[in-house]
């Protein structure tokens, strides 16, 4: 399947200059959201995983996916104000701003492995902060998933180390 014929491009949002990845059209097909997260769990399915871990809100959707059919906890990382309980904050720098993650302080026990997914690599800021808010919990980071990642962005660069994996890769288009 070809899961680019089901990404949007957006030009000019959320600013002029940005090209926005739409995967609305993935969630919305049966289909392709099922091989999307079949093919994110085919790659990680033998990482060793307890949890996975995703960053609000896009991620989410690809993540609830993955814990169910790989049987491993899900834990959400979020924006401020939206966690009740204690909670790790990590300030991290996005392609068009700034972001703040927050993380609930017993979500990863010590040791634990985990898997953190999101629905776009693009400059690596949002996936660097959830590694160190995973990291900051003596959680272990056994991988990252991706359904698309931004080459020219050169996100991955931040995540050397780590085991980075994307369904799609675009290239200033």
């Amino acid at each position: 399947m070809d899961i680019r014929k089901y990404v949007r491009s957006i030009p000019g949002f959320p600013k002029p200059g940005i090209i926005f990845r739409d995967i609305t059209p993935i969630l919305s097909d049966a289909n392709c959201f099922r091989y999307s997260i079949d093919r994110l769990c085919d790659l990680f399915q033998n990482s060793g995983a307890d949890k996975v871990v995703a960053a609000e809100a896009r991620g989410f959707m690809f993540a609830a996916g993955i814990s169910y059919k790989l049987g491993w906890g899900l834990v959400p990382i979020r924006k401020p104000g939206k966690l009740p309980w204690k909670t790790k904050r990590r300030e991290y720098d996005l392609e068009y701003g700034t972001g703040e993650l927050h993380i609930h302080t017993d979500a990863v026990a010590n040791g634990e492995k985990v898997l953190l997914i999101d629905d776009l690599l693009a400059t690596g800021g949002t996936a660097k902060a959830m590694i160190n808010l995973v990291e900051d919990l003596g959680g272990v980071v056994v991988g990252l998933g991706f359904v698309i990642e931004l080459d020219d962005l050169k996100g991955r660069k931040m995540l050397d180390g780590y085991r980075v994996e994307s369904l799609e890769h675009y290239e200033g288009e």
